[in-house]
């Protein structure tokens, strides 16, 4: 009888923690690139949606490069499942020279471990490949598609290509 109670308790307790684990690198995100906790338990496997607009600017003038101009442009806010995710890249004669999340989910330990890595991988990897197409960051799905769609945005907004 202890042996079939004992297996049912270890049972119990593999399943609460299998559904406890986060592999998500969001939560949901306030306007600063601090995001606010929810505290609920989640999976990395969500969509994303496009703010309507990204913005451009130059130096400290905030007025809109012209077209393929240098300067700083961000990209569209994306929500995420998790919280928002935002991108700003810079130009310099017609190549981008960085690019910065701005917005990323980073209030708790999980989001912070991950986008540690996530979000400097995702930057060096625009300025290497001068576009969108690089590969999301395993372990970081959801934060990586939010970024590629406001990066998209922010290039669109440059007319890089």
């Amino acid at each position: 009888m202890k042996k079939i109670v004992l297996a049912v308790m270890t049972t119990i307790s593999g399943l609460v923690m299998l559904f406890s684990y986060r592999t998500s690198t969001q939560n949901v995100a306030n306007t600063t690139p601090e995001a606010t906790d929810s505290g609920s338990t989640r999976s990395d496997a969500g969509t994303t949606t496009t703010a309507p607009s990204a913005t451009a600017s130059a130096g400290s003038t905030g007025s809109a490069p012209s077209s393929g101009g240098d300067g700083a442009y961000t990209g569209g806010a994306v929500e995420t499942r998790w919280g928002t995710v935002q991108v700003e890249i810079t130009v310099e004669n017609g190549k981008i020279t960085s690019a910065d999340a701005v917005q990323f989910p980073n209030d708790n330990p999980r989001d912070q471990q991950i986008n540690a890595y996530a979000v400097p991988a995702l930057n060096a990897e625009v300025v290497k490949a001068q576009s969108a197409s690089i590969d999301a960051v395993s372990g970081a799905t959801v934060t990586s598609n939010g970024y590629l769609e406001s990066l998209q945005s922010a290039i669109d907004a440059a007319h890089l290509g």
